[in-house]
């Protein structure tokens, strides 16, 4: 499966209609981000269960802004709508292959009650 390109309206349905998302914030004059396309790009068909998407910073600047991006490439890994990683930085293609197993590997339970725990913290203890 190739790499699908993200815009404001597309996001929140490909998030949420897919298991596994990894998105690259790119723009075309960012030197680091067009080494790291091919990388991605080949990624994207040897995982064919996992959504590979692309958002173009200069022209999704509102989503981009939307997640904080300062540094492109950024890349972002969503597991069942959380996100799990997001760092900027154009990875080589082992470290890719090494975040790809590591989301798969991840225990979404686990992440959610952490989550529940973190929110359910946040309330109730006001002075």
């Amino acid at each position: 499966m190739a790499t699908i390109e993200l815009t404001a309206d597309s996001f929140e349905s490909t998030v949420t209609g897919n298991d596994i998302v990894l998105v690259d914030f790119w723009a075309a004059w960012c030197g680091p981000c067009r080494m790291f396309a091919p990388v991605f790009e080949k990624a994207s068909e040897e995982h064919s269960d996992i959504t590979f998407a692309k958002v173009d910073t200069e022209v999704e600047q509102g989503l981009a802004a939307s997640f904080q991006i300062t540094s492109i490439p950024t890349l972002m890994a969503i597991r069942e709508g959380v996100v799990l990683y997001a760092q900027p930085g154009a990875l080589p293609a082992p470290s890719l292959e090494q975040l790809i197993t590591a989301v798969r590997n991840v225990d979404m339970d686990d992440v959610r009650r952490q989550i529940a725990e973190q929110h359910n913290g946040d309330h109730g203890h006001e002075a």
